[in-house]
């Protein structure tokens, strides 16, 4: 990824953001610019419910497979540590990682992913969610974990728009 490459997604993610009505066009803006930083055969969202103690997904890149619905209790492993306590984004380059902290590793493979990469977002003090980036194994490189810094004022943007737009 070029320097202008990754302006030109910017700038198009502020444009999308910035004119959307749409919760929908607001995931879809961040995946695209997440594309072009990072990549990912699957993208999705998750946001997360502190009183409830559940996180839902919000979006999904294949809602065949992942669908936009339901809840799922928070996950309190070494995933919760790493994400949560350490604020640091979650990486496991391996299907067998993955199986480790993700009952739904089978489907996960099954879309030809065996890396993911959860990145958490924070705003407030309070974790809103993760941005969840998925491709084949060893994919995510530290060369690539660390290009996905590029992403975090993006996916904060992203969140807060949401919730502007959720308001209304």
């Amino acid at each position: 990824m070029t320097e202008t490459n990754f302006a030109e997604a910017l700038a198009a993610f502020d444009a999308a953001i910035a004119t959307t009505s749409e919760v929908e066009g607001v995931w879809a803006a961040l995946q695209v610019l997440a594309d072009v930083v990072v990549g990912a055969k699957l993208f999705t969202v998750m946001k997360l419910d502190w009183a409830t103690e559940v996180s839902g997904r919000t979006y999904t890149s294949h809602p065949d497979a992942y669908p936009v619905s339901g809840t799922k209790p928070i996950n309190r492993t070494h995933w919760f540590e790493t994400i949560h306590v350490q604020r640091q984004p979650f990486v496991a380059n391996t299907i067998k990682d993955i199986a480790d902290v993700f009952p739904d590793h089978e489907l996960i493979w099954s879309l030809g992913c065996g890396s993911v990469l959860n990145w958490p977002v924070f705003v407030g003090d309070t974790m809103l969610g993760t941005v969840n980036m998925l491709h084949e194994e060893h994919y995510y490189t530290p060369l690539r974990v660390e290009a996905a810094k590029q992403l975090s004022l993006a996916a904060k943007a992203a969140f807060l728009a949401v919730e502007h737009l959720e308001r209304r």
